[in-house]
């Protein structure tokens, strides 16, 4: 086989292992509603707020459910990849003229895999509730296109969770820690709006502000182009730097073998 086939062999893998694991995807999909249901009833009232940036808060806040499903299902992929060292698969795997970029990088297939599912399950909720695009129909695709690079930042991560710990508990304990950065980012209310200062440092020192931003910008303002290349920039930077120190464990974990 080719490097190439490799890769699509690997990743056909993955994504019929995501597919066949509703108990896993529907958290991914079905979560961020919720969350989303809940803070649009609360903070509906927000956008009365002087300089709040949109008319509906629903069309505000849809953003954050695109980058809460990618690291659900970031850290999903990152529990797949710590169950194929727990069962011994991937020491027979690296028996195989398999090469490691192949076998990293198709892995990390499931997780685009449920974030494009749930980015059309977000797209067509927002459409039948009202929510307009800004962006237009081209905006729809950016938007899928950002959702992927978002689940590919954080199922790099959780990979190199995973291949430094060998523990499918040890990745999923890092579930919490999707909520604190979701918290702590301008998922809630844009950081021009927030007074707290060090709640406000927090969100403009957090990654996710800026995926989330880059989303909200295609619903709201149509194309800033500040906005989107700080969502895809930032989002390509962890995603390189999560598959390099991802492939360093990896070549270190079969070194070991």
């Amino acid at each position: 086989m080719t490097t190439l086939q490799q890769f699509a062999w690997l990743t056909r893998r993955a994504v019929v292992r995501t597919l066949r694991q509703p108990a896993a995807a529907f958290p991914a999909l079905l979560f961020p509603l919720i969350l989303l249901a809940v803070v649009a009833a609360g903070l509906g009232s927000a956008t009365d707020i002087p300089g709040f940036p949109a008319d509906s808060y629903l069309q505000f806040a849809l953003a954050g459910a695109f980058v809460q499903a990618a690291m659900v299902g970031g850290i999903n992929s990152g529990a797949d990849l710590a169950v194929d060292i727990e069962s011994g698969l991937l020491d027979r795997l690296a028996l195989t003229p398999l090469r490691r970029w192949a076998l990293l990088l198709g892995q990390l297939s499931g997780a685009v895999t449920l974030a494009l599912l749930a980015g059309v399950l977000y797209l067509a909720i927002g459409l039948l509730f009202g929510v307009e695009i800004a962006a237009g129909v081209g905006g729809v695709a950016v938007i899928l296109a950002l959702a992927v690079v978002s689940a590919l930042a954080f199922a790099a991560l959780s990979a190199l969770l995973a291949l430094r710990t060998g523990s499918s508990e040890a990745v999923h304990g890092a579930f919490p820690l999707t909520f604190l950065l979701l918290t702590f980012s301008s998922f809630y209310l844009p950081r021009t709006l927030i007074d707290v200062d060090w709640f406000k440092a927090l969100a403009t020192y957090n990654p996710v502000s800026y995926l989330i931003e880059g989303v909200r910008s295609l619903y709201i303002d149509g194309w800033d182009s500040q906005a989107l290349a700080l969502g895809f920039g930032l989002g390509a930077a962890i995603v390189a730097i999560g598959i390099a120190c991802a492939s360093a464990a990896l070549k270190g974990r079969l070194a070991h073998r």
